[in-house]
């Protein structure tokens, strides 16, 4: 426009004309005014609160009196390129990073976790499992609406009031056990507290096994009308847990104190000396084996009863404890059996 005006000597009107423009536009003035102190006090913010959105500057600026408009301040915020940048995740409590040892006794190491399920009314409710890593005991169940640090501490404090503190605590990276009140408890009880690794539910199986066996038999089961009788029905359930001998550990809690679980009238024992005695059935069987038929294995079955050899096959092919005990009442048996 200029250009045609000033060396081709067309007329204003002529020259918009040939690209298209209107005058009004071309004689439009800005009247905004200037934005240089502004922009100065805005930077000025900005590099004081280095965390502050536009928002929040607007606010410390109208606190000086400074009357503006938040879309005006919002461009010149984006046009100083102010943005404040999003950080890339949230910071996890470190805690120990070191392999866990196994524990050697009870109330050494507790794992706990949350787990979710709903009301009749469709109300969420959260579920704390607290579960010992080496009696595999549920030590509590505690059901509500919400969970937050503070309550974690105080059901952490109540558990062991009842049976003592223990020398480690393990849990993942939740919000609720990476709180002030959490890092604040475990540093006032001087317990040791072990975050598993971020999306490794695996580190913590045991009460991830324990989660999955309580809403597989007791969540899945019932329909919980309110949030009484939820917390009624869970705290049966972790009693008969607790106390019934049909359970992948080897204790059981009964009258108050771990005791070996009978698996028979000779006790917890009963399992281990049948396996001593068919191993000591099987060396004898080979010997004789040896002797009377050669080390074919075939052989010895060939050589006695197609019936009993039938039996014996079977029997074979079911390497377990009860069958091993069969085959000690019926004489001798192969090798291959007994091991």
């Amino acid at each position: 426009m200029t250009w045609a005006i000033e060396q081709k000597n067309y007329s204003q009107r002529r020259a918009c004309g040939l690209i298209g423009l209107a005058p009004k536009t071309y004689r439009y003035r800005s009247r905004r005014p200037d934005d240089g102190e502004l922009r100065r006090r805005l930077r000025q913010l900005a590099a004081e609160r280095r965390r502050f959105g536009y928002r929040r500057l607007l606010i410390l600026l109208r606190r000086e009196g400074v009357a503006v408009n938040h879309k005006r301040l919002f461009r010149l915020y984006r046009e100083e390129r102010l943005m404040v940048r999003r950080r890339g995740g949230r910071k996890r409590a470190l805690g120990t990073r070191a392999p866990l040892t196994i524990p050697q006794g009870p109330n050494q190491r507790w794992s706990l976790d949350f787990a979710a399920d709903v009301l009749s009314d469709s109300r969420r409710l959260r579920i704390l499992v607290v579960v010992d890593d080496f009696s595999r005991e549920c030590l509590a169940l505690v059901v509500d609406r919400s969970l937050t640090g503070h309550r974690v501490a105080r059901e952490l404090d109540r558990i062991a009031a009842l049976r003592g503190l223990p020398l480690m605590i393990v849990s993942d990276n939740g919000t609720e056990l990476t709180s002030h009140a959490i890092l604040g408890w475990q540093a006032a009880r001087g317990v040791a507290w072990h975050y598993i690794a971020p999306g490794k539910p695996m580190q913590n199986g045991l009460v991830e096994s324990l989660i999955g066996r309580l809403r597989d038999e007791c969540l899945n089961e019932h329909l919980f009308k309110s949030l009484p009788a939820a917390r009624h029905i869970l705290e049966l359930w972790r009693l008969d847990y607790n106390t019934t001998s049909y359970r992948t550990s080897r204790y059981a809690v009964e009258g108050k104190r771990l005791a070996w679980l009978r698996a028979g009238p000779a006790g917890g024992l009963a399992p281990i000396r049948a396996r001593i005695r068919s191993s000591r059935a099987a060396g004898l069987s080979r010997s004789v084996r040896r002797k009377s038929h050669g080390p074919s294995s075939s052989g010895w079955i060939a050589a006695i009863s197609p019936r009993c050899a039938a039996r014996r096959r079977v029997f074979a092919a079911t390497p377990t404890t009860d069958a091993a005990c069969v085959r000690l009442s019926q004489g001798s048996m192969p090798s291959s059996a007994g091991r």
